[in-house]
């Protein structure tokens, strides 16, 4: 499994259940990494997609305790079913795509992390762990800077060395 997300210079990832930024190359790149996949993600985040409507074109998985119906997903309410779902498919294409309890939880056990790195600082209310200051993580590759909306933007990667099986 790998994560993907975007961050501010303080590891921000949200404010108010929703994004910081609005930065189409970022979007675009969510979109072409994940389409066709499998996304893990909490309530919470799919609550925040317009109409609390599953991503069209993936598979969608949702870790909720509390048990609901959402037509399009799939909905477990423990790690170990998670786990027993994600068994069916390729982990290379497997991404969590948040929220924060969810990141903090499944962190561990992701491969690689996929991050756009905002150079700006959005006011965030939820944070992702700074992976510069994680032993685990390497930054394994990072783009050139690309001034987008008004943003300078990093797409990077960082390589776990210590997955959690």
């Amino acid at each position: 499994m790998k994560a993907i997300l975007h961050a501010d210079r303080e590891w921000g990832i949200g404010k108010n259940n929703s994004l910081m930024f609005r930065i189409p190359e970022d979007m675009k790149f969510f979109k072409q990494t994940t389409i066709g996949n499998v996304v893990v993600m909490g309530y919470n985040t799919l609550k925040s997609f317009p109409g609390g409507k599953p991503l069209k074109d993936r598979v969608n998985i949702v870790l909720s305790a509390t048990p609901f119906e959402c037509e399009g997903c799939i909905v477990v309410n423990s790690l170990n079913r998670l786990f027993a779902e994600l068994e069916k498919y390729d982990p290379d294409k497997v991404f969590l795509i948040g929220g924060a309890m969810a990141y903090k939880t499944l962190l561990p056990y992701c491969s690689e992390v996929l991050v756009t790195k905002v150079d700006a600082v959005g006011g965030a209310d939820t944070f992702f762990e700074n992976l510069d200051k994680n032993p685990d993580f390497e930054l394994v590759s990072e783009s050139a800077p690309v001034e987008t909306n008004g943003y300078t933007v990093k797409f990077t990667t960082y390589k776990n060395n210590n997955v959690r099986l």
